[in-house]
């Protein structure tokens, strides 16, 4: 049976390092699955602090969009992040909301139909004002839409906090 957890919370908040901690507490050999794409110096930067960190007992596979492509059962993955996986569809679509949700919302089922363990990492970007930028607001809207998409089909919800996790939801809760 799969099990989803959904890793959320700010900026620097300690969702990354946590979600690592587990998915190695949950498997001698997890997958990484980096979504982001590499869009200037200083984020590749950011990209590359991410990768020293992991050790070879990782098996990282960089993937912007299907991540269905790569699924295996009765493993362990760590989806790093919602966020930028949603910005490339969000994108590619010219910042159409609904079909961005649509193509999100289907890749994430066939991603997750296979029996294994998914760690997703998100960011909370809805909890600050309302942008000025239509495209910033088209794209909070998305990703709150996914966030609650998967928040509701996930049998564990944790929130970080300042780097503290603040469970939200267990499968025993709803």
């Amino acid at each position: 049976m799969s099990r989803i957890i959904l890793i959320t919370g700010g900026q620097r908040s300690g969702k990354s390092t946590y979600a690592e901690s587990m998915a190695l507490g949950l498997s001698a050999h997890p997958i990484y699955m980096a979504t982001a794409k590499i869009w200037d110096e200083e984020f590749a930067e950011r990209v590359h602090a991410h990768q020293e960190r992991r050790g070879p007992e990782w098996v990282n596979i960089e993937e912007e969009k299907y991540l269905s492509r790569h699924n295996r059962e009765r493993a362990t993955f760590l989806i790093d992040c919602v966020t930028l996986w949603s910005t490339n569809f969000f994108f590619e679509n010219d910042s159409d909301v609904q079909q961005s949700l649509a193509q999100l919302q289907a890749e994430f089922d066939a991603f997750t139909a296979p029996d294994s363990t998914y760690i997703f990492v998100t960011n909370e970007i809805g909890l600050g004002g309302v942008s000025e930028n239509t495209i910033q607001r088209r794209y909070t809207d998305l990703l709150g839409w996914f966030n609650q998409y998967i928040a509701e089909r996930a049998d564990e919800v944790i929130l970080m906090i300042s780097g503290i996790p603040v469970t939200i939801k267990t499968s025993t809760s709803w």
